[in-house]
């Protein structure tokens, strides 16, 4: 902040959201409320409700916040929605645009241009709700991960290792998507790698982290956030070179959506072939002292606050703003 302006920056950290990932936003927005120096930000919680409803009505925003963090996971708060609600009323926002935001939530479309720009993504088709499941041919051998395409937290995620069990795995993607991803099973170590970028185009990769669940298959809804359901290893194991690989697997997607301020993206490095495959991106992932973003900014020297102050300064830098 220059020297001639002494308040406080203010902050509205905007949580929860009319997406089945709302308990787990209101638990990454009491965090960021809690961890942001409160010396530096004048920070107020503004909390939408299932039903939409906004605790401070937007339109207020411009006079009464400097900056909104995004708290929210999932439709509505990271696809694009609420992002778009905030460039109409042109007040600062953290993380990435309408547009990468929509990519980074539809594993088709992301999955598409990981492909286009030569990163390897599993196999896999998309199949809509209104499609006959008795029809549905998949062109790989099993298991399938069956999963919606535009959901995140690996709600309605499930393995399918007989055909039998593919149309209820279908139904509970249903449930919360009109498109389902059917893909090829890798089987591998799961790795995650979290990058920050400073709002002008410079990226800096975080530490990548092992994931090893404890009481499931792969890492899905319980294994996220059941406390010790997953061993998390930050910093991996892996080589120097396969440490540098997973670095410029999360760097590369970043750049590919366009997004901006945070990403994670989720990988698996496969046992059969020992490629690295992409799984997906997360333009808003799991903000706690804890979580695996955070865990890999601590192994590069960055503290959760410090992380959240880089993750303003890029909101304030990619607008032009010199705080």
């Amino acid at each position: 902040m220059s020297n001639h302006i002494q308040r406080k920056i203010r902050v509205a950290v905007l949580m929860g959201g009319p997406s089945a990932e709302h308990d787990v936003s209101i638990i990454s927005g009491k965090n960021v409320c809690f961890a942001l120096d409160k010396e530096k930000y004048a920070v107020s919680s503004v909390v939408i409700l299932r039903n939409g409803e906004w605790s401070v009505e937007i339109k207020e925003f411009k006079k009464r916040f400097d900056v909104v963090f995004i708290a929210m996971h999932g439709e509505f708060g990271e696809d694009g929605t609420v992002q778009s609600m905030l460039e109409k009323i042109r007040i600062p926002y953290t993380g990435s645009g309408p547009l990468p935001s929509g990519l980074g939530m539809n594993k088709n479309f992301s999955s598409l241009l990981f492909k286009v720009h030569n990163l390897n993504v599993p196999e896999y088709i998309v199949v809509n709700k209104k499609s006959d499941f008795t029809k549905i041919s998949v062109p790989f051998d099993m298991p399938w991960v069956v999963k919606p395409v535009n959901r995140g937290s690996s709600i309605g995620v499930s393995i399918v290792r007989v055909p039998d069990e593919l149309e209820q795995a279908l139904s509970v993607v249903f449930c919360f998507s009109r498109d389902a991803l059917i893909a090829k099973y890798i089987n591998g170590r799961e790795i995650t790698c979290g990058v920050i970028d400073d709002g002008l185009n410079k990226i800096t990769p975080l530490a990548p982290t092992e994931i090893i669940p404890r009481v499931s298959h792969f890492f899905d809804y319980k294994a996220k956030y059941t406390p010790n359901a997953s061993e998390e290893l930050t910093p991996s194991r892996f080589s120097p070179e396969t440490i540098n690989l997973i670095q410029e697997t999360a760097v590369k997607a970043h750049q590919i959506i366009g997004a901006s301020g945070m990403s994670r993206t989720d990988m698996i490095l496969s046992y059969d072939d020992a490629k690295l495959y992409i799984l997906e991106i997360n333009t808003i992932p799991g903000l706690a002292p804890t979580s695996l973003l955070s865990q890999g900014a601590k192994a590069i020297g960055l503290s959760f606050p410090q992380l959240l102050d880089k993750i303003i300064q890029a909101a304030f830098n990619r607008y032009g703003i010199n705080y």
